[in-house]
């Protein structure tokens, strides 16, 4: 296993559970810390130990993987007082996989390096249906060293990994995937209200559009769910809404206005104010009706 085995592991949401579950499976010894230790019982049945504290999974890991919800989960977990980076052991490598800030991915890698440890950025795309089937899409940021060191867990979990560049890059690669599935959500969205309206079947209409110049995941994956007004979550809105304020902000400081990427915050933020927050991305459709 490239020298390691021991890997820890820290958020196990919707897509982090089964990250980590397929890691389990395929033999590594797996440390685990959650919140609720209830939340962690399928991966514990699975093999998974489980830790009451972050220091405890520092002490058991030579990688250690997060998945948390928001850039303030992120500096708490790696920078806070009982942050991993107080207490990971000389030569780990920590891999962020939260969408977060591209300025906090730097911190973290220069705090890292000073610890004689190495640190990733690799924020992914493909939802829970790419987490669970391991085909994930994952954008890094970091020394090359320590992404070759990293690739065979990314190969378990993606089915590509891209290293775009320094600490950092990862998150901006991310948030130039997030700016694209913005706009792309609303244009899938209105196409199958504008579907609905002219009396089609939606489920035809997807079968011609999908395999044209119109296709995207988002079409392809989601639309069938709201078809059948399926809104729970591969992919929460409240974190989306989050992932495009990192993006805004990100964009305000490289001097750009991206218009289309407001107009879609602004209206998830208001599916979101009716109580759409814990529900999946394609409950965008909500807003139309």
């Amino acid at each position: 296993m490239q020298g390691f085995n021991k890997i820890g592991f820290i958020g196990t949401g919707v897509m982090g559970k089964s990250m980590a579950m397929r890691l389990l499976k395929e033999g590594y010894d797996l440390h685990i810390f959650t919140r609720t230790k209830e939340k962690a019982t399928d991966l514990m049945e699975t093999g998974a130990s489980w830790h009451d504290t972050i220091p405890a999974v520092a002490a058991n890991s030579d990688v250690i993987i997060t998945m948390v919800g928001y850039p303030s989960d992120v500096e708490e977990v790696y920078l806070g007082e009982h942050g991993l980076l107080n207490y990971i052991n000389p030569q780990t490598l920590v891999i962020d996989m939260t969408t977060s800030s591209p300025d906090l991915a730097s911190r973290i890698a220069e705090k890292a390096k000073s610890k004689q440890a190495a640190a990733i950025d690799a924020p992914v795309s493909g939802g829970d249906i790419g987490a669970r089937n391991g085909t994930l899409s994952i954008m890094a940021g970091g020394e090359e060293e320590a992404f070759h060191k990293a690739e065979p867990l990314f190969e378990i979990m993606g089915s590509q990994a891209v290293l775009q560049g320094p600490a950092g890059a990862g998150q901006y690669t991310k948030m130039c995937n997030q700016i694209a599935i913005a706009s792309t959500m609303i244009g899938v969205t209105e196409a199958l209200v504008y579907a609905e309206k002219a009396g089609l079947d939606p489920d035809k209409v997807l079968k011609s559009i999908s395999g044209g110049a119109a296709g995207s995941w988002s079409l392809s994956n989601l639309t069938p769910r709201v078809i059948k007004r399926d809104f729970s979550p591969g992919f929460f809105v409240k974190h989306f809404i989050k992932d495009m304020k990192i993006a805004i902000e990100s964009a305000e400081k490289l001097g750009l206005d991206l218009p289309g990427l407001q107009l879609a915050k602004d209206m998830y933020e208001r599916i979101a104010e009716d109580g759409e927050n814990e529900s999946g991305t394609q409950a965008l459709y909500k807003y139309y009706q």
